[in-house]
């Protein structure tokens, strides 16, 4: 039998897996004995106070041993090799999330992205702290990852958009992040290690037939009709496929481009 019991304990119980364990023994009235093993599935610290305390709710198993199973939802990805190709601009979060999605449906993303891979650009980032050099194509709001990837990994939002925010994290998780971004009321993964996550993430959408090309500058959309058929790149070449714009808001030349198109646009709320 599987429990999940609600604790509001100190820090230093919170700490202690057998010692949360006791104390959701004496709260749900079972024998200690009978408790098997137990996961933290979420956790918050509440600091309003003066003193410090830790919300917890802890699955508990009774009379059976603890399953492997890891915490969040395995998303299943498809081999698109030959599918309808769609054209992802912008490798950020919402570019990579989009291309993972896309595979999810059973179609190929074509992700084209006008920076470079999160390893180059750490290396761009660099020229500009000591040189003051700035590459307007790879710096820290373009390239692999997007603007959140150097800025410490926080995944928190009090945003209540449509959406799933458990299965963006277990995307993370399954991409190499901490199982605890699972767990935390505010989780974070790092910068230290979002890299990596972000790389894992890109080599799910190749693996499955997807494509992802950098130093790739989207500057026109390709129109027929009231129908956008693909897009046009710097160097001239041209991606055929519906196009998903993920490019951030600080790409203004796309938005400059959109006008000069005659696409409507939406101010955000």
């Amino acid at each position: 039998m599987i429990e999940e019991i609600a604790l509001r304990v100190e820090p230093r119980i919170a700490a202690d897996m057998n010692t949360l364990i006791a104390q959701a023994a004496i709260k749900s009235r079972i024998d200690r004995k009978r408790i098997k093993g137990a996961k933290i599935v979420k956790r918050s610290i509440d600091a309003r106070q003066r003193k410090v305390m830790v919300n917890i709710t802890l699955r508990i198993y009774i009379d059976e041993m603890p399953s492997n199973t890891s915490l969040g939802i395995k998303p299943t990805y498809h081999d698109v090799d030959d599918a309808q190709q769609v054209i992802v601009v912008g490798a950020g979060p919402a570019g990579l999330f989009a291309a993972l999605r896309l595979i999810e449906l059973g179609l190929k993303p074509v992700v084209l992205e006008r920076g470079k891979d999160v390893d180059e650009r750490r290396k761009d980032m660099a020229k500009i702290a000591r040189e003051n050099i700035v590459n307007p194509d790879s710096n820290y709001c373009f390239g692999e990852g997007g603007a959140g990837a150097y800025s410490d990994g926080k995944l928190y939002t009090r945003s209540k958009k449509r959406g799933s925010v458990d299965k963006i994290l277990s995307v993370f998780h399954c991409h190499g992040a901490s199982e605890e971004i699972l767990v935390d009321a505010h989780p974070h993964i790092g910068t230290d290690k979002l890299p990596d996550v972000i790389k894992a993430m890109r080599m799910t959408i190749i693996r499955h037939g997807g494509e992802v090309h950098f130093n790739t500058r989207v500057t026109d959309l390709n129109i027929d009709g009231d129908t956008v058929t693909g897009v046009t790149t710097a160097d001239g070449t041209e991606y055929a496929g519906p196009v998903i714009l993920a490019t951030g808001h600080s790409a203004r030349d796309i938005y400059m481009m959109l006008k000069v198109r005659n696409v409507d646009m939406e101010a955000k709320g």
